[in-house]
């Protein structure tokens, strides 16, 4: 163990005051601090408790409905991430709508989608658009191309979500944040010095090793103790104060803010990105008339409650026995970044 971390774990080991509950809003922060033992290095007035950080856990069941509609109704060729074929709709996932014969492939990046719609000139080829400003840029890259190269077959669904007012809509949920680093790579400090400045919420910004995690908790121990809000980036080397600005000018000039639906937290005011007026042609929904649908929760599953923090996911009555990640009911236990599937993962070991 190196000094870093023994340094760090004597603090967080040493806290004495009142309880701190933590949240580490990005799911992959939450599996790594489950793989890494972290959770058991900290006495019991430190509580971490997991956020809607996992963007295939925060999208709304009616937009898998929407591409399920796609690729059944419209004959679509959908390409999606993997990690999004097997979150259940309404009645079937996407991996159900490709036993009935739907055409959904797997890619890499949104880029792979363009090669599927030139190699199938006769379809149209729909993107499913899901993630925050980490992966906003890539699908904005895909529709510029598409547009310069005059390829007329080719759409994104948009479920793309930026954390700004997500976090002001969880900002009563914990004492303090453990804000993802890769996320601020893109936007930089200024979304979580506006949180201290205009709310007083504390919060860290780190990266996802042993060293860098447990650095930010014994941070937001001792700043815990001088009892004042606080900010402190922990991730200097990655994040700088003014974020990537060849990222932030590209979504400026593709997408625009609009309000979104967030599973768990509902509609949120101006948290998510869509296309501007001048790529509308790109924009799935519009191109494809898509009607309006809404999806219908299974009312066994407690996912909202576990992105809100309200309770962890081994204290749904079905986490583990109906809801598994063989056969999940909710996102949460279908995604790589879902609390209950790191719950469900780490609790068999």
């Amino acid at each position: 163990m190196n000094e870093i971390i023994e340094k760090a774990i004597a603090t967080i080991k040493s806290y004495d005051g009142p309880k701190i509950r933590i949240m580490e809003v990005c799911g992959t922060q939450t599996h790594e601090i489950f793989r890494l033992g972290i959770r058991n290095v900290l006495p019991e007035n430190i509580e971490l408790i997991s956020g809607p950080g996992c963007p295939v856990c925060v999208t709304p069941i009616g937009y898998i409905d929407e591409a399920v509609f796609l690729a059944l109704e419209k004959n679509c060729i959908i390409c999606t991430f993997g990690d999004l074929i097997r979150v259940p709709g309404t009645e079937k996932s996407l991996a159900g709508a490709r036993t009935e014969g739907a055409d959904i492939r797997i890619v890499y990046s949104p880029l792979d989608s363009l090669d599927v719609a030139k190699e199938n000139p006769d379809r149209e080829v729909v993107f499913l658009a899901v993630g925050f400003e980490t992966t906003t840029p890539s699908a904005c890259v895909a529709v510029k191309k598409a547009k310069e190269e005059g390829i007329k077959n080719f759409s994104i669904l948009t479920a793309n979500k930026t954390m700004p007012n997500a976090y002001q809509a969880l900002k009563l949920s914990a004492d303090a944040f453990l804000y993802p680093g890769h996320v601020h790579a893109i936007t930089g400090e200024k979304d979580c010095r506006y949180m201290l400045e205009h709310d007083g919420v504390s919060g860290v910004i780190t990266g996802f090793t042993a060293s860098e995690l447990l650095t930010a908790l014994a941070v937001i121990v001792e700043n815990v103790k001088k009892g004042e809000p606080f900010f402190v980036n922990c991730y200097t080397r990655v994040v700088k104060p003014e974020g990537n600005k060849a990222a932030i000018a590209l979504m400026n000039e593709v997408m625009e803010p609009c309000d979104s639906e967030w599973r768990g937290l509902g509609v949120i005011p101006m948290s998510g990105s869509r296309l501007k007026e001048e790529y509308r042609a790109y924009d799935s929904r519009i191109k494809l008339e898509i009607p309006e649908i809404k999806g219908k929760p299974n009312p066994a599953c407690r996912c909202g409650d576990v992105l809100q923090g309200k309770i962890k996911p081994n204290e749904c009555k079905v986490f583990g026995k109906v809801c598994t990640p063989e056969h999940p009911i909710g996102a949460c236990m279908v995604s790589d970044e879902g609390a209950c599937a790191a719950y469900y993962s780490y609790s068999q070991i």
